[in-house]
Parts: structure tokens; C-alpha cells; sequence
């Protein structure tokens, strides 16, 4: 019972412990593929084919080149901010609304999940995730402290004028949290688009991930499809960057 005890009053050590499988699960499953498909991106390697040969930068140099990467990129940019634009609005909305006291609520929180649920080609992405994004605000408006409302009534201010005045204010470092995760899933997702379009007419649709696919698998070309996937890279990098310093800004800003 003593050297338990005694582990257990050393944070440290406990600690560190409690974090090695999530450590260990993150570089086994996330960490390796992400290191070997950059130095897939490097090479010339191909599907079907043991050879791997060191291809430098031309990859790279190939699909900023390439019209339909362009679109590709573009297209990828506008699913996602637009998907995030809108999962935004929408979220709060229904948080709004759900967090009211009326008859049948469980059941409306209850349907509020079903995009989750149905499969992926009856719904566009930003219904997708519409459901995680209007339970983080919704746990976002209910750790608002109730006194802080409440003196926003006593002074005169309307549903509109607490809203915009004192609760979204209030719900920016929740919404970055969102907007982060939204937009990670969004930039990374293949499932939609391949499905609803599989990138065409013409490669028309394609976004990053798609593309990647088609290059890499379809097309056996692992460089050139790795070096698409990894470009996505700089892009998640200051996305996460700036939704995290938003987040702490906020929240330092509003104790």
C-alpha cells in the first residue's frame, strides 16, 4: 500500500504514465505514416513496385504546376471555410434554441445527432459536422456564468444585444476549439467528395485529399500523391496556430 501511495503523490511519474499509451497510440497510428509519407513525397516511388528512388523536389514542382492541383487547392479552401462559415451560424443558432426549456427537448437533442449517424452521401459536409460543432457551444453557453446574463437584462440589453455583446464574445475560445477541429476534419476528408462526385466532371471537384487519392492510388504515382497529401501540411499548421492563439487571447482577455 505504501509504494502505491507513494506513486501515486508523484505527479511526475504518474503522470507520465498515464500519458504513454495516448503517446505511444499518436506514434504508432499517426506519427510513422505522416514521417513515411514525407519521405514518400521525396521519391518516385510507385504502386506495385519495390524500387525507391530519390526524386528531390520534382514532385513538388509537378503539381504547383499542375492546373488541376490548382483547383484542387482552391477547391479545398472554399469547402472548408464555407463548411466552417456555416457550422458556425447554424450551431449557435440551434444552441440557442436547445438550451430554451420546451416540451419534446430531449428528443430534439436526440435528432440533433442523427447526422452522425446517417450515411455519408445523404449529407454535405457542414451538416456533417453540425452536431459536434452545436454541443461544443451549447457546453460553451452553459458555463457562462448566469449572474453575467442576467446584469446584461437588468441594463436594457435585448436577446440580439446579449447575444452579440456578451455571449459570443464570451464563446470565442469554444468556437476556435470548433472551428479547429471542423476544419481539420473538413481539409482531410475524402469520403465526401469522392463519394458525391469522385472529383468530376473533369477533375473539376477534387479537393486535396481526392486528388491525392486518385494520383497516389488510382494512378500508382505514391510520390506524387504523397507530396499532394503533405501539402496540406502548412496549411493545418496555421489554421491550428491562429485558432489557438484566438482561443488564449480570448481567454485571457476575458478574466
Amino acid at each position: 500500500m505504501t509504494a502505491h501511495r507513494t506513486l501515486a503523490d508523484r505527479e511526475d511519474v504518474l503522470g507520465a504514465l498515464m500519458l504513454a499509451p495516448a503517446l505511444a497510440y499518436v506514434i504508432l497510428l499517426v506519427g510513422v505514416p505522416f514521417g513515411f509519407a514525407i519521405l514518400l513525397s521525396f521519391s518516385d516511388a510507385t504502386a506495385g513496385s519495390l524500387h525507391f528512388g530519390w526524386a528531390g523536389l520534382r514532385n513538388y514542382a509537378a503539381i504547383l504546376g499542375d492546373p488541376i492541383f490548382l483547383r484542387a487547392l482552391k477547391n479545398s479552401a472554399i469547402v472548408t471555410v464555407g463548411s466552417q462559415l456555416l457550422v458556425v451560424i447554424i450551431a449557435t443558432a440551434a444552441a440557442q434554441v436547445l438550451r430554451a426549456t420546451f416540451r419534446g427537448k430531449r428528443l430534439a437533442r436526440f435528432v440533433l445527432l442523427l447526422p452522425w449517424a446517417v450515411p455519408v452521401s445523404l449529407i454535405v459536409q457542414a451538416w456533417r459536422i453540425f452536431p459536434f460543432a452545436t454541443v461544443i457551444v451549447l457546453a460553451g453557453l452553459s458555463s457562462i456564468p448566469q449572474e453575467i446574463v442576467e446584469a446584461a437584462i437588468v441594463d436594457g440589453a435585448g436577446f440580439w444585444r446579449r447575444l452579440f455583446q456578451v455571449e459570443l464574445p464570451l464563446l470565442l475560445p469554444v468556437v476556435a476549439v470548433a472551428v479547429l477541429f471542423g476544419v481539420v476534419y473538413t481539409a482531410t476528408d475524402l469520403g465526401v467528395v469522392y463519394i458525391l462526385t469522385g472529383g468530376g466532371p473533369a477533375n473539376t471537384t477534387h479537393v486535396l485529399p481526392t486528388l491525392a487519392f486518385q494520383r497516389g492510388i488510382l494512378g500508382a504515382d505514391l510520390g506524387q500523391g504523397a507530396a499532394i497529401a503533405v501539402f496540406l501540411l502548412p496549411f493545418l499548421v496555421v489554421v491550428a496556430v491562429a485558432m489557438l492563439r484566438l482561443a488564449r487571447h480570448t481567454e485571457v482577455g476575458a478574466r
